[in-house]
């Protein structure tokens, strides 16, 4: 059977499994065994299994993916983002949609301290949706707002997903953070600036604070500061260390659990329950993201093996479109292919495809993996699979719909989408600091 055909094969396999419902991981998996068996080779089962127990599993980064959730799952318990939300609310209060800039401000924070868009959107949700739309905010704006900023942990440093981009790749964690710092702060701006430019065009629907809500502002900043250290000890522990050379993505994964760690018992807030419940939450999702690993190692494996894979190749090589033109049609399968999967499996399994291509074309493999890194915050976002609209339907009052929601963040998925753009026309945006450290080096 040619590679063309058992591709198609287990295309369709793979499409139909998800279309009824079925675990990711368990869609990869079984996906795999059938294409094997359907290809008459069930013996190369045995060969890629080997390859999941010698060197996926074996990968010593894959260490930071469980560290890095307890981390967050610590800050998130020490209470720290609750009060800087509320310092920040106050202080900003005489700023027409300063609640919304106090959404974004915190959220790019806590993307810094945390890498998993599950945490920033539950903890966002729970602290600023019930206040934004008590003080009037639109609905849509609410919901988009929270739902994208809390999306950007995903692309800010540290994050899981980026820690598996570099596994899949011949990139280091650290030139791989440092790539997506920049990008990331400005896509974290840009949706800041969206709110400002709504507050003064449209300020019924980011109306300002009431006045009885207000206080000293010099007790407000010294309060800020207070609350903002801790969040930025964490950062210099975590990305300091990196960036510096003294520590491994893997090394500063556990400086950061530990410093999140000291800062619950610093604040007085340890509790054995929830010590236990983080470990728990840390384990279910660290296993729930290795099963798809482990699912999309089988299925990739399964898929080169038995020609698939060189067949997909050979069909984005056929299409002889300029190198430019061919980014684009990649970037285009990555924001489709975030409708119906998330960044797991899409990371898995468009690498092995792209990766190659991307080298052959002698373009520089940094840039094109933060700039699918970040269209992949479409992923979230979009219909009608986003985790990040779940995520908010699960926290939002029955007055809000699930259209508004869905409507509230498509100026965002274009807020990311220039965003890729702006990379695209300057790779500087990504290069120059990576750059600047080796060269500081």
């Amino acid at each position: 059977m040619s590679g063309e055909v058992i591709g198609l094969i287990m295309a369709g396999l793979l499409l139909a499994g998800l279309f009824m419902g079925h675990p990711l991981a368990m869609v990869l998996g079984g996906t795999a065994v059938l294409g094997a068996i359907i290809a008459g080779k069930p013996m190369v089962l045995g060969i890629v299994i080997n390859r999941i127990y010698g060197e996926v599993l074996d990968n010593y980064i894959l260490i930071a993916i469980p560290l890095f959730v307890l981390m967050a799952r610590f800050l998130s318990d020490s209470g720290v983002t609750d009060r800087m939300f509320e310092t920040l609310r106050l202080l900003m209060s005489r700023v027409t949609g300063g609640l919304g800039l106090a959404v974004v401000f915190i959220s790019i924070l806590l993307a810094a301290t945390t890498g998993i868009i599950g945490a920033s959107i539950t903890v966002m949700g729970v602290m600023a949706l019930k206040p934004m739309l008590q003080y009037g905010y639109s609905k849509r704006l609410t919901t988009g707002v929270i739902a994208a900023s809390g999306c950007l942990g995903i692309l800010i440093p540290p994050s899981i997903m980026l820690i598996l981009m570099a596994s899949n790749s011949s990139l280091s964690v650290g030139e791989l953070f440092a790539g997506s710092m920049v990008p990331g702060v400005i896509l974290g701006m840009l949706y800041a600036g969206y709110v400002a430019l709504v507050a003064l065009f449209r300020p019924d629907l980011a109306p300002s604070v009431p006045v009885e809500d207000k206080v000293s502002r010099g007790t407000l900043l010294k309060m800020l500061v207070m609350e903002a250290l801790p969040p930025l000890v964490l950062i210099f522990g975590i990305l300091g260390t990196m960036l510096a050379g003294i520590a491994t993505a893997t090394e500063a994964s556990a400086i950061g659990a530990a410093l999140a760690l000291g800062i619950v018992i610093f604040r007085g807030r340890f509790e054995w329950g929830t010590f236990r419940s983080a470990l728990h939450e840390t384990a279910r999702t660290s296993a729930m993201i290795l099963f798809i690993v482990v699912g999309a190692t089988a299925f990739t494996g399964v898929f080169n093996i038995t020609g698939g894979l060189r067949a997909a190749q050979e069909l984005m090589r056929g299409l002889d479109m300029e190198p430019w033109m061919l980014i684009a049609v990649m970037m285009f399968i990555v924001f489709a292919l975030g409708m119906f999967l998330d960044w797991t499996g899409i990371v898995l399994l468009s690498f092995p495809i792209f990766l190659p291509i991307v080298q052959e074309m002698g373009i520089s493999e940094l840039w094109f993996v933060v700039l699918t890194a970040v269209v992949l915050q479409t992923s979230f976002l979009s219909p009608p699979f986003g985790y990040a609209l779940f995520y908010l339907r699960a926290l939002a009052p029955p007055e809000v719909r699930t259209s508004d929601i869905i409507i509230g963040v498509l100026p965002f998925i274009g807020l990311i989408l220039m965003m890729a753009i702006a990379i695209a026309v300057f790779p500087e945006l990504v290069t120059w600091l990576p750059e600047t450290l080796y060269q500081t080096k």
